[in-house]
């Protein structure tokens, strides 16, 4: 083994160095998710995972899933819910900005694959179903003699 290889295992096995942050009066140090927050942190994400990108627009995501971006950031940070529910705008999108970093690797193994395969589907469901026709067109034949 190279010993670039050795030293990326001996990394690998060290725990993550935690990404401080200084919310609402308190000093956060994010960690990536244990699997056993996992299961919940799913759940609250799965309604909002397609706003997952590049570039998130925040006020969209917090108006149609805020309830469920709320209990997300508050397993990611372990911290209760009241508590990120009383964030400020701006502490809470800093917040998530830092959380989906931290956890950047779930996203990037977990997530966006299953939004591709997702959009593979939703992309075979519309070659399959043919030609989209007009309900304004007539459906009604006209007879003409042939001989």
């Amino acid at each position: 083994m190279a010993m670039s290889d050795q030293n990326q295992d001996v990394l690998a096995a060290l725990p993550p160095v935690p990404h401080t942050l200084e919310i609402a009066g308190e000093t956060l140090e994010l960690t990536p998710l244990k699997i056993g927050e996992l299961p919940a942190f799913v759940r609250a994400i799965r309604p909002f995972a397609t706003y997952i990108g590049v570039e998130v627009d925040w006020l969209a995501l917090f108006g149609e899933r805020g309830e469920d971006v709320l209990v997300a950031l508050a397993v990611a940070a372990r911290r209760p819910r009241e508590w990120v529910a009383q964030l400020s705008l701006d502490a809470a999108i800093q917040l998530a900005e830092a959380v989906f970093e931290v956890n950047a690797d779930f996203f990037i193994r977990q997530v966006t694959p299953a939004l591709l395969r997702l959009a593979g589907r939703i992309g075979k469901l519309g070659d399959s179903a043919g030609p989209i026709l007009s309900s304004a067109s007539s459906t009604t034949a006209t007879a003409t003699p042939t001989s």
